[in-house]
């Protein structure tokens, strides 16, 4: 014979049982559902990211990683302001288009990093080529004067084509294409 404080005894049971089956199933499954839709998020929007970068066409404004900056042996120098930079790579050869302003200290400190100097720029000599002109959209047409060098390594070293506008001599405008051969 069943007295009513069995009955509530057996519906607590009961209670209790799909209380922790419930738990059961939120921590078995709810908790692993949740981290992989958090983990896809991240890991679509770090694919989003790496996919503007390596799709650019053009130069993008920032600096190049300093990864880059010691691979091609440009180091722009402190000052430097409208920094942009946009790499290529091919099977043959791989190149670095960075431009920056800087100051007159700083274009001497930059062509003595490169292991040339002042004496080495030549007046109206545009010694980057037309394809890597179009490449980073540069024209070298306006107010000058333009300044050019060619600093020239042996493989596996890169070769550093330098402009240089001084229309404003106390803050040049420096474009570089640096190209290595892997």
């Amino acid at each position: 014979m069943l007295r009513a404080g069995d009955d509530q005894e057996a519906r607590r049971r009961v209670i209790r049982r799909r209380a922790l089956t419930l738990l059961t199933i939120v921590l078995l499954i709810g908790i692993p559902a949740g981290y992989l839709v958090i983990s896809g998020a991240q890991s679509r929007d770090s694919g989003k990211d790496k996919e503007a970068r390596y799709s650019a066409t053009g130069l993008t404004w920032g600096w190049p990683s300093k990864v880059q900056r010691r691979i091609y042996q440009v180091p722009i120098p402190h000052p430097a302001e409208l920094v942009a930079q946009y790499e290529t790579n091919n099977w043959r050869t791989s190149r670095l288009h960075v431009q920056f302003l800087t100051t007159d200290a700083g274009l001497d400190t930059f062509l003595r990093s490169l292991g040339v100097t002042r004496d080495d720029l030549k007046k109206d000599e545009i010694t980057i080529g037309e394809r890597d002109r179009r490449t980073a959209g540069w024209e070298f047409r306006g107010p000058g004067p333009w300044y050019g060098v060619t600093h020239a390594q042996e493989d596996p070293l890169p070769t550093q084509n330098v402009v240089v506008n001084m229309s404003d001599p106390a803050n040049p405008m420096v474009y570089v294409v640096s190209r290595t051969t892997p």
